[in-house]
């Protein structure tokens, strides 16, 4: 009784200290919404249950029905005003309980260490006041509309005819080299500039083979051969996109062993080529000297496209 006694002290010392409210102060607010938003600042040990059970009493009530679930070790009552060591004398409260239990909120007088972190219980009872709130304003009359004032329609004004776009010149087209592709063909950046046709010095000082493949094709760099995609060949043929490979040994003079192992070591070297020529989009002949040489390399492909040039050597 004592307990009860000394916090109803409290709640009318707090009323006579409070200024009644003007006529221009807007109306007070929720109690149990102001009890919890209070409450949320606190460390519970049970999570704001006995808070949100209680919120609809007044504050001091609330704390003192729940002081048991306050996490006392993380806070720190202060006597700042004095009352409560007037209070709790020759009563059975505590001068925590009275700080707590105040009805106005004193700066300083709870201390609280650490960070709060909202117990759930107290969460979801603010979550749920504000859902509550939101459907009484979705609910509410929508305000009055002014009706709207008349306009005047606007003339018409045809729109300036647009001027015409300056016709734009052709751009012209790229010169690419003096012979025409075999067949259509896009490349990337990178394959294009790989397929480029580098000129180099002939790669024997064969006199008679350089001579022939200089004049046969005819080559386009007369001296040289020239490098495609990483392999070499004896020529690129003046205007057409083909590539030579010239073989001017008398082959039908060989022995049988001599000619199967020169056949086996040039269809490596002429696949090598011939792929190389076809990834670039290049055309690719093969320039030998007799017939008996073009009719060995058939026997080992068919597809092969092998000219017989009659160069001496």
């Amino acid at each position: 009784m004592r307990l009860r006694a000394c916090i109803a002290l409290l709640l009318y010392v707090s009323a006579c200290a409070t200024s009644a409210p003007t006529p221009t102060e807007p109306a007070a607010r929720d109690p149990r919404l102001a009890n919890l938003q209070r409450a949320a600042k606190l460390p519970w040990t049970d999570g704001g249950r006995c808070a949100v059970r209680e919120a609809s009493e007044p504050w001091p009530v609330l704390a003192e029905r729940c002081f048991h679930a306050l996490d006392q070790d993380r806070v720190r009552f202060r006597d700042i005003t004095g009352r409560c060591a007037v209070a709790s004398a020759g009563a059975a409260v505590s001068v925590g309980l009275c700080v707590l239990a105040a009805p106005e909120i004193v700066v300083g007088a709870v201390v609280v260490a650490g960070v709060v972190m909202v117990g759930f219980a107290i969460k979801e009872a603010l979550d749920a006041h504000e859902l509550k709130w939101a459907d009484q304003e979705d609910a509410s009359p929508a305000p009055e509309t002014r009706p709207v004032p008349e306009t005047r329609p606007v003339p018409e004004v045809k729109p300036a005819p647009p001027k015409p776009a300056p016709k734009k010149r052709p751009k012209p087209e790229p010169k690419g080299p003096d012979f025409p592709p075999v067949g259509p063909i896009e490349l990337s950046d990178p394959e294009r500039h790989r397929c480029e046709p580098i000129p180099e010095p002939h790669a024997g000082e064969d006199d008679p083979h350089n001579e022939c493949a200089d004049k046969f094709p005819p080559n386009r760099y007369p001296g040289m051969d020239v490098l495609v995609a990483g392999v070499s060949f004896d020529a690129l043929q003046v205007g057409v996109r083909v590539l030579w490979e010239i073989k001017t040994h008398r082959f039908d003079e060989y022995p049988d062993f001599i000619q199967d192992k020169e056949i086996k070591r040039e269809m490596i070297q002429i696949k090598k080529q011939r792929e190389a020529a076809a990834a670039c989009g290049y055309g690719f002949v093969i320039g030998v000297s007799t017939q008996a040489h073009k009719d060995a390399l058939l026997q080992q492909n068919q597809l092969l496209n092998i000219v017989v040039t009659g160069c001496k050597r």
